[in-house]
Order: C-alpha cells, then sequence, then structure tokens
C-alpha cells in the first residue's frame, strides 16, 4: 500500500526523464537546467532528437545524469536576463566579507569592487533604513515570512537598494521561488517578454514562483512598463523595481497601484561609520584610535608593502563617513582606493599602538581618504527631483529673510553642477514676486545678476548669484502686485459669456471709418489737464472693480 502512493506521488523529470517523489522534484530540476547550462556553455553538442516518452527508455534503465542536456526554458541569446537566486546554484563569493579571509590584503582589493564583495546576504546584517526595515515593521516581517509583495524601491545612490534585492534574492532560494535580474539600461522589451514567458511555465507546470528584479526601472519608457501590468496583476511575477527617480513622474499610474513603493533614506554618519568598520574587519585592516601614535613621516621601503601590516586612523573613517553623503558604494570604493593607493606607493610608518606595540606598517590618514575623493560627494540631480527640491528650498529662505540658509542652497545648486543661468532666471522672477514695490531696485539687480552670468560663467559668476541672493534675502518683501495679478487672472477664468467689449473713448482711431464709428470719442488726453482727471478706464461690467483688495471667493 505504501509503495503504491509513493508510486502515485512519483513524477517525472521533463528534462532526464528519471522518476522522483514530487517533493523532489524542483531541487532535481533545477541540478538539471544548471547542468544543461554548464554544458551548453562548455561547448558540447546537443544530443540527437528523440521522443521523450517512457517507452523510449528501457524498463529498470535510467538515463545517465552526465549526459548533456538542455533547459526546457533557457535561451542561448543574452540580454534574457540573470538567475542568481536559482535553489542549487552555488552562491557567489561575498557575505559580507566571509569569502575575503586567508587571502592578503592586495588579493582581497582585486577583481569585484569593495561595495559589490562586502554586500550582506541577510538582512541581520542589513545596515540602514530602520524606518522601513527595523524590527517590527511591516516589510521586514513580509520578508522574513517569505511572502514578497510587488516594490518599487526608491532612494539615492548607494543606500541599499539592490542590497535589498540581492538579499531577498537568497531569502527566494529557501522557498524555491526563481529569482531573474534585469537592468532597464541594457535589457529591451523581448528580454522582458521571454523572462514573463517563463515565468509562466514555471507557475503553470510546476507551481514555482518568478520574484523579476527590474534595477534602474524608470529607464523603461511607458509603453515597455507596460508589459508587466496584466502580469503583476494576475501574480504571474513578483515585480522589484529599483530607481533614484520619483516614482510618481516616472512609473506609470497603474504600475504604481499594483506595487508598494518603498521610500529609502540616505544613510546616516552612524549607519557609514558601521559599514567602514565592517570592510576594515573584513580586509584585516586596524584602526588606530586617537590614543596611538604615528611619525608623520612615511619612509621608502625595499620590502613588499603587503608583508607589513595595514592601519588606518580612526578619523579617516569618520572622515570618509561624511564625505560620501549617506552613499555606500562611494565610501567603500573610496575605502578600497585609499589603501590600494598606500599599497602601491610602498611606504611605511613607525606606529604605536595604546597597548603599547610598536611596528612599521603601511598607516592611511585622513589626509589620503581625502585625496581618494577628491571633494565632497554631493548629491544633486539637475534633471531629477532633487533639483526641484533645492531650487524651492532656496526660494522660501529668500522669502523667509534667510541669508544663511539661501547662501547654503544657491551653494548646494552651484557645487552640484547647476547651470547659473537656471538659478539667474529664478531670481529675476523672485525679484516680481515676492520683493515687487517693496523694493523696485531688486528687479534691476536679478537682471543685472543674469547679465553678469552670461558674461563670465561659472566660477566666477558665484559670487554675483551670492550677492543677489543675500540682498534679496535682506530686502523688504512685498506680493500686492503678484496677489493683484492673479485676481485679474481669477476674474478672467470665472467670467461667463463673452468677455466685454472695449469702451470705444479708449479705443485707437487711425482711420476715418473708425472716428466716424466713434473710436476715441470723448477721450481725455491726461497731460493736458493740471487737475485730475475723471475718467473710466474698465468696461461698463467691471467698473469700480478694485484688483489690489482681497477678493470673496
Amino acid at each position: 500500500m505504501e509503495e503504491e502512493e509513493a508510486a502515485a506521488a512519483a513524477v517525472r523529470c521533463p528534462v532526464c526523464l528519471r522518476e522522483l517523489p514530487g517533493a523532489l522534484i524542483n531541487s532535481h530540476l533545477d541540478r538539471c537546467l544548471q547542468a544543461g547550462k554548464g554544458d551548453a556553455e562548455r561547448g558540447c553538442s546537443p544530443p540527437p532528437k528523440k521522443p521523450r516518452l517512457a517507452a523510449a527508455v528501457p524498463s529498470g534503465e535510467t538515463p545517465s545524469a552526465a549526459a548533456p542536456v538542455f533547459s526546457l526554458f533557457h535561451k542561448s541569446r543574452g540580454g534574457g536576463g540573470q538567475s542568481p537566486g536559482a535553489p542549487g546554484e552555488k552562491p557567489e563569493e561575498g557575505g559580507g566579507g566571509a569569502a575575503l579571509r586567508g587571502a592578503s590584503l592586495a588579493q582581497k582589493l582585486e577583481g569585484k569592487p569593495l561595495a559589490d564583495r562586502l554586500r550582506p546576504d541577510t538582512l541581520r546584517d542589513y545596515v540602514g533604513q530602520e524606518r522601513v526595515l527595523g524590527a517590527q515593521t511591516l516589510l521586514r516581517s513580509l520578508l522574513e515570512s517569505h511572502e514578497i509583495p510587488s516594490l518599487i524601491l526608491w532612494g539615492p545612490p548607494g543606500c541599499g537598494k539592490t542590497t535589498l534585492a540581492h538579499i531577498i534574492a537568497n531569502s527566494s532560494k529557501k522557498t524555491g521561488a526563481r529569482f531573474v535580474t534585469l537592468s532597464a539600461t541594457s535589457a529591451k522589451t523581448n528580454d522582458v517578454r521571454d523572462v514573463i514567458s517563463q515565468a509562466q511555465n514555471e507557475k503553470r507546470l510546476f507551481k514555482r514562483k518568478t520574484i523579476l528584479f527590474i534595477d534602474e526601472i524608470h529607464r523603461f519608457n511607458k509603453s515597455q512598463q507596460d508589459t508587466f501590468l496584466p502580469h503583476v496583476e494576475c501574480g504571474t511575477v513578483t515585480l522589484i523595481g529599483a530607481t533614484t527617480e520619483n516614482p510618481s513622474f516616472q512609473v506609470n499610474a497603474a504600475l504604481l497601484s499594483r506595487c508598494r513603493v518603498i521610500v529609502l533614506e540616505k544613510l546616516s554618519v552612524e549607519a557609514m561609520e558601521a559599514i567602514l568598520m565592517r570592510a576594515v574587519r573584513s580586509l584585516g585592516v586596524q584602526v588606530l584610535g586617537k590614543a596611538d601614535q604615528h611619525d608623520s613621516s612615511a619612509t621608502g621601503s625595499s620590502s613588499e608593502s603587503s608583508e607589513f601590516p595595514v592601519y588606518i586612523e580612526e578619523k579617516a573613517l569618520s572622515t570618509l563617513a561624511y564625505l560620501c553623503d549617506g552613499d555606500a558604494r562611494t565610501g567603500l570604493n573610496g575605502l578600497q582606493l585609499a589603501v590600494q593607493a598606500r599599497l602601491a606607493a610602498g611606504k611605511t610608518t613607525p606606529v604605536s599602538t595604546a597597548k603599547g606595540c610598536s611596528a612599521d606598517g603601511v598607516l592611511i590618514t585622513e589626509e589620503h581618504v581625502k585625496e581618494g575623493l577628491q571633494r565632497s560627494h554631493i548629491l544633486y540631480d539637475r534633471a531629477g527631483e532633487e533639483h526641484y527640491n533645492c531650487i524651492s528650498a532656496l526660494h522660501k529662505s529668500m522669502r523667509g529673510s534667510d541669508e544663511n540658509a539661501s547662501l547654503y542652497w544657491l551653494a548646494r545648486m552651484l557645487e552640484g553642477g547647476e547651470d547659473p543661468l537656471y538659478v539667474a532666471r529664478r531670481l529675476v522672477r523672485f525679484a516680481s514676486e515676492d520683493i515687487g514695490l517693496a523694493d523696485p531696485l531688486a528687479l534691476t539687480q536679478a537682471v543685472a545678476a543674469y547679465q553678469g552670468c552670461h558674461f563670465i560663467g561659472m566660477p566666477e559668476c558665484e559670487v554675483i548669484l551670492a550677492q543677489c541672493v543675500v540682498y534679496f534675502a535682506r530686502a523688504p518683501k512685498s506680493i500686492e502686485v503678484y496677489k493683484a495679478y492673479n485676481n485679474v487672472k481669477e476674474c478672467l477664468r470665472m467670467h461667463t459669456g463673452p468677455l466685454p467689449p472695449v469702451p470705444l473713448h479708449l479705443r485707437n482711431a487711425p482711420t476715418r471709418l473708425m472716428k466716424n464709428l466713434g473710436y476715441g470719442k470723448g477721450y481725455k488726453y491726461n497731460p493736458m489737464y493740471k487737475e485730475p482727471v475723471e475718467q473710466d478706464y474698465l468696461p461698463e461690467e467691471l467698473k469700480g472693480m478694485d484688483f489690489f483688495k482681497e477678493q470673496k471667493t
């Protein structure tokens, strides 16, 4: 009876035709597909075609597992995506530094960038983003229970979007889900359709889920994004998109309604210090505290520098954490560059630790870190949301008469590469909108600043804009003209029926016919009168209207 139940639960592998218990078919199928992929890459020729029927295999025999086989769904053309999270596949080296142990420092820094090598594999090692991934948060609970919803990960570069997708890929191995990665910078619509077709086959034949990760999803246009809609809707794929741009503007509204938007913020200085400290430990570099001493004069050494211990100042790590502006990728790559540069220089420095030990070693100081980064890493996107955020902050700071904040936001834009003429144009608008008749010379200042920027350009024109910004912050403010003009526009919008005609006495009469029709008749030429002239200038319907008074709505 037990043998009959076992036979009833057996499933035949569609690749090698071996019969296996249903509980093992998924992992076995992954091994078969991976073996076929490996043979294809080694140049093995496909086996001769033969019907894959039970009668094709003599009873009592099973096909050889070493025979070259090919995946049912694998396509040989490139660009169809990768499946790094498939069960049975050998994991890549990385996982928070475990693969770096046992190698020399130079070997640890070769090959992949440090940011990719140290990418964590589990949520336990994920640093930062406590607001959305902290203990007891909804997203963390879903990820720990392996219930992955469709997500749009939105945040600045280096905040952990790709790392979070990498963690989800590792987590999907435990549930047998298939994880596929595509980059919108290189993938085409056909590549997406291929992945969706494979996902449909996986779901229909093996009840296996597919998680599709699209990096830089904002690079897909609206029609390409529409490709996902029906398949995300019916659950064929679970979509995870990563973007640095505001999804409200760059992702289809229909697709947004089917996904949960997760906002990731740039990493705090404390989080950056924790990430850099973990990197330093994995590399075997020793950290020198304030109590440790070293000779500032480095001496050349004929020996290989890798034979000496490598030290880094604690202050250098703190400086790096500040300069990278919450971008973990920039911080780790800056650390890697500084270490590689010092190793290549081959110079050692006498170092005395707080424990009383003294030895020669390769020392990395704050100056070396700054040299590796060249300058403070300023996050600013001239075409993205940060562009509008900064100009809004500048406008509001000048309106609030805060000259310090005004200078800060101006410098933030100019140092980030903003076009100075764009800022100058906004200042011309500000002069009339927010200062107006309270200081009529403000408009002259703004136009002069624009012309100055046009004449000399950056970096010389930065002080011209700074002078104009401070002038506007200190100037008195008046929105009298701005509000009055808005009242006029509102009056025109709310008017029903045809607009009132121009009164005859205000019309120009260049011809005899127009004069005969009454054009210009009764008009009083004001300079000819010593006393004020009583004359109406508004249409009859608007007689007595005062646009400078507060309008009732």
